[in-house]
């Protein structure tokens, strides 16, 4: 089994937020590929399906950014899964909107879900999809902008990247990460 974990803070009124892309990347890919209902269970929600011939636990703490590994710990305690197996799902400030990349292991660049996540499972090395959000230019606009939410352009975009990003998951499952952000790019063009 695999745990994919989307970032993102639990507040109806955050929902749309640039900082909750985490959860919606794994809400469209549990409603394109006919995961299971959303369950509470490990201090958030669940949905288990099969992408790629792999079993995947989808994860989204509730336990607001700065805590979410308490909730990737206890999952990935309970199932046995190792860091090889864990992908989180977060923005990514250092990356232009649109723009994904994958990568193993680093550091958390400030990205409190991250640290948290680094914390609790005692080591960075898990897979990130970093999701590009775009940097507002002055890191004094910084918090703002992660808690703000898309703009009305943004937000088209947005739903056809997320679409493009569960159509191609199913590579994702199977390791072929550069096949997955290819697919993601050629779907959008």
């Amino acid at each position: 089994m695999k745990l994919w974990t989307g970032l993102g803070n639990p507040e109806p009124g955050m929902s749309r937020h640039r900082h909750n892309i985490g959860f919606m990347a794994v809400d469209e890919i549990a409603k394109r590929h006919g995961f299971s209902p959303w369950r509470k269970r490990f201090k958030g929600e669940t949905s288990e399906g099969v992408l790629g011939g792999q079993k995947i636990l989808l994860l989204k703490p509730m336990t607001y950014m700065n805590l979410s590994g308490d909730s990737v710990q206890q999952a990935a305690q309970f199932f046995k899964i190792g860091m090889e197996d864990i992908v989180s799902f977060h923005d990514e400030l250092d990356l232009a909107f649109g723009k994904i990349r994958i990568k193993r292991g680093g550091g958390a660049a400030g990205h409190n879900g991250l640290r948290s996540m680094d914390r609790c499972l005692a080591t960075p090395e898990y897979w990130r999809v970093r999701m590009g959000i775009g940097h507002p230019g002055h890191k004094d606009r910084v918090h703002g902008h992660v808690l703000g939410n898309f703009s009305k352009e943004e937000a088209v975009f947005l739903e056809r990247w997320l679409e493009a990003l569960a159509d191609a998951s199913p590579l994702l499952a199977k390791g072929e990460h550069e096949a997955f952000m290819t697919k993601v790019a050629l779907l959008l063009t």
